[in-house]
């Protein structure tokens, strides 16, 4: 009944559906195998995509050739560009989503792929033959055969869901669980872990009085995630802003003996930059409020997600502290909030490819790994799909570095440094934020997308002529001088120091207080000339040009880790060869076997001078 597939995917989340259409589009025979396809990429906690650090993560999977940043454009019904008053490497852009939209989106996708086909029902077994992985088994007893395999099971794999004082068995809820597959691996030499994670109850928006709360509207001019010609938004849905107080938290402290959390029922570790709302009041006691972000599920429902009262506490405990909340006086709650513990891998057991260690043409990515979130999830997927298409034609790993993309950071700190909680993108864990900015994924990345046979020519050509753009943007702005007399009285308004002579646009805007829009103003011959260019173009070409310093400084730093990353360790080394290296180094090491001298810098408990040790050894 099956024939023998390049590359099987196991879930069809958002890390299975990246997977998929990855190796399909690169030519593969791909098999995507999920529980349930009416189900398909479906948003399981938030309606969103993006946000700090996630944002430029959407735009490296676009930029890459992935479908994830063209999916969430065609749903979405907000758009917002975070931390506009920060500097550029903070930027972020997020969209809300139309839930049932986005899954749609996702499955018309991947059904117009050639090289993709489906199959529902539950992977049991993976078939492992001679330390390589040949296909897998389903619950039926069902043998499919392939030359390789990508787990991406999410919170399914032996997965319970908590209410109060209430269990069962679920992957989300309505939905089984996932069983037999841990415990093959676990039989196999793996070491896995629980961990834990929520989602808050959903309401009847038609119940809630939205006058008591604060309106967050979308962008004036909305932005989008692709690089692609998708359309932007013409019209939004506003979301809103209300808060918890202390008679909220009161009530929720009476359910606190029935809570799984605190009574030990519940052994996995929660996410610690998403705690559930019961984790909030009883960490930050001083605290008398919480903000609540109230979120629309989409264009055409009335159901609502309530963001930031993630709970497992009992119903009637939820319910009643919802009904304290300013607007929420009258909600009508839909389904309760729950906790769900879940079985993971702890992700030193991969190569950077995403590859296991144990069992060749293995992959996992996603929440198997250890990760939160659709970004996190997506962007693994990505790479384990393109890696296990690569293996299987006899190609070498693709591996991002933590200089080319947040994607590289991600993946490198999973291997290297593995992760007992969930792990979280922050813009504060890429030492290079500021080269690996959400404006610019397409000018780092398309080329290698390109290269792998993901992004299109159209989409090469589009970069190439918003690069010629730049450069000749930067020479108009570079070559266009201006005299005191048509500045002078603009730049004292603004408090910064007047000219005695004429100089170029470009010293001006390296000033904090000029930009693109103050330029301008101050030169209109400018203002028209600009108007021949892209916003992106405009956009790029100000931000070279006014962080040039601290860009040059990065990349020369980045330069440094190339520099590292290029030095190779022998496959196998013997780490315990080498006394000099302290105890915990050598078994960190052993451990993770890092391929270069790089990765082993950035493995936790290595110190530097370990690593000094290691080069003298490595030099001779």
């Amino acid at each position: 009944m099956f024939k023998k597939y390049d590359v099987i995917v196991v879930g069809a989340g958002h890390a299975g559906c990246e997977a998929a259409a990855a190796a399909a589009n690169m030519g593969s025979k791909v098999l995507l195998v999920t529980m349930n396809m009416a189900t398909m990429a479906q948003m399981s906690c938030n309606p969103a995509m993006g946000g700090v650090a996630k944002g430029q993560i959407v735009r490296e999977i676009d930029a890459l050739g992935g479908l994830s940043g063209i999916i969430s454009d065609k749903s979405m019904i907000q758009f917002r560009m975070l931390n506009k008053s920060k500097g550029p490497a903070m930027w972020s852009p997020r969209t809300q989503n139309d839930r049932v939209l986005f899954a749609q989106e996702w499955r018309l996708a991947l059904e117009k792929i050639e090289n993709l086909d489906f199959w529902q029902e539950m992977v049991k077994e993976i078939v492992v033959e001679k330390g390589k992985v040949v296909g897998v088994k389903t619950g039926m007893g069902h043998v499919i055969n392939a030359d390789s395999v990508v787990l991406t099971n999410g919170t399914f794999l032996n997965g319970i869901i908590h209410v109060g004082e209430k269990q069962f068995g679920g992957g989300r809820t309505a939905e089984q669980a996932a069983y037999g597959l841990t415990e093959q691996l676990v039989s196999l030499g793996f070491e896995s872990g629980r961990m834990k994670t929520g989602t808050p109850p959903r309401v009847d928006g038609r119940s809630l009085n939205y006058e008591a709360m604060e309106e967050q509207k979308g962008d004036e001019h909305p932005g989008k995630f692709s690089f692609s010609d998708t359309e932007p938004l013409k019209e939004q849905r506003s979301c809103f802003i209300t808060y918890t107080n202390p008679k909220v938290h009161g009530i929720l402290e009476t359910g606190f003996e029935q809570s799984p959390m605190f009574a030990g029922r519940i052994q996995g570790v929660g996410p610690r930059y998403c705690p559930s709302i019961e984790d909030k009041i009883n960490r930050f006691a001083e605290r008398d409020r919480h903000q609540i972000f109230v979120e629309p599920e989409g264009w055409n429902t009335v159901e609502v997600y309530v963001n930031g009262f993630s709970t497992s506490l009992p119903e009637n405990v939820q319910y009643k502290a919802l009904t304290q909340i300013p607007g929420f006086e009258n909600a009508r709650m839909f389904r309760p909030g729950y906790a769900i513990e879940y079985d993971y891998f702890p992700p030193t057991q991969l190569e950077l490819s995403l590859e296991t260690k144990l069992i060749k043409n293995l992959f996992f990515a996603g929440q198997i790994n250890g990760t939160t979130g659709y970004e996190e999830a997506g962007g693994q997927g990505l790479i384990a799909g393109i890696n296990a298409h690569n293996k299987v034609h006899g190609k070498a790993p693709f591996i991002l570095s933590r200089s080319e993309a947040y994607i590289g950071v991600l993946i490198d700190d999973l291997i290297n440094k593995g992760t007992e909680e969930p792990y979280r993108m922050f813009t504060s864990r890429a030492e290079f934020r500021i080269l690996l900015r959400q404006d610019n994924a397409d000018i780092r990345l398309t080329q290698k997308g390109y290269d792998l046979g993901l992004a299109s020519q159209d989409r090469l050509d589009k970069v190439n002529k918003k690069l010629r753009s730049v450069v000749a943007l930067e020479n108009v702005i570079s070559t266009f001088k201006i005299k005191p007399s048509k500045v002078n009285g603009r730049l004292e308004s603004l408090g910064t120091a007047t000219l005695k002579e004429g100089t170029s646009l470009e010293k001006l805007l390296k000033r904090p207080e000029l930009g693109i829009e103050e330029l301008k103003k101050i030169s209109p011959d400018f203002g028209d000339m600009l108007e021949t260019y892209p916003e992106d173009v405009i956009e790029q070409t100000e931000i070279k040009i006014k962080y040039a310093t601290y860009i040059d400084k990065e990349s020369q730093l980045a330069g440094k880790l190339g520099t590292m990353d290029s030095k190779k360790i022998p496959d196998s080394f013997d780490f315990n060869s080498i006394p000099a290296l302290s105890a915990e180094s050598r078994e960190k090491l052993n451990k993770v076997q890092p391929k270069t001298l790089g990765q082993a810098s950035r493995i936790s408990g290595v110190t530097p001078a370990d690593i000094s040790v290691l080069l003298v050894y490595l030099n001779r």
